[in-house]
């Protein structure tokens, strides 16, 4: 009796896993229908461009703001990048992955915003700070990062999240998965 149940496991997992491969293979498929797909996207009126515009720019600067929180400010002020430190590594590992999600979510963020005339004029004078980022990603993963380096980036995420305000972006933290986090 006990190699029923190891079998039985074994069945309900194979039969799960083939119901999602053929659940996303018929949702995503080619179309062999005959009917052409066109790979441009269709046309959308400036009202419409500007909206989704908003909306991408909130997405990206939403889990920047989550990335940066999540896995540099709060770790930090924990005191996980500290020698000795217990889970230094992973904890300065991780950091570095947030540094460059967040830094490739606000460039994208910044791209957003200047779709819409009113957040791209709130928006502009942050791009500098955007890009000072650029090497922190590495600092973080080396170890190097001091209060200075995570007061940069906690500074680009206050101020990118006062700049959507105005225009109606607000931005909230959204924590991406680790997932994300890693490509």
């Amino acid at each position: 009796m006990p190699r029923s149940v190891p079998l039985r496991r074994l069945f309900v997992a194979l039969l799960l896993s083939c119901s999602v491969l053929v659940g996303t293979t018929a949702c995503g498929g080619d179309d062999t229908s005959g009917a052409s797909s066109s790979a441009s996207p269709t046309g959308t009126s400036s009202a419409q461009a500007q909206k989704f515009a908003k909306t991408r720019f909130v997405a990206n600067a939403g889990l920047a703001a989550g990335a940066t929180y999540q896995w540099i400010v709060k770790p930090y002020r924990a005191g996980k990048f500290k020698k000795g430190a217990d889970g230094r590594t992973f904890a300065l590992v991780k950091a570095g992955l947030a540094g460059g999600f967040a830094y490739n979510r606000l460039k994208a963020a910044s791209d957003n915003a200047k779709a819409d005339p009113l957040l791209s004029k709130a928006v502009a004078p942050l791009t500098a700070g955007i890009e000072s980022l650029k090497g922190m990603a590495t600092k973080l993963r080396k170890g190097e990062a001091g209060d200075g380096d995570v007061g940069a980036f906690e500074s680009v995420i206050n101020d990118i999240k006062d700049a959507g305000k105005s225009p109606g972006a607000e931005v909230k933290d959204k924590v991406p998965s680790s997932g994300q986090l890693g490509g």
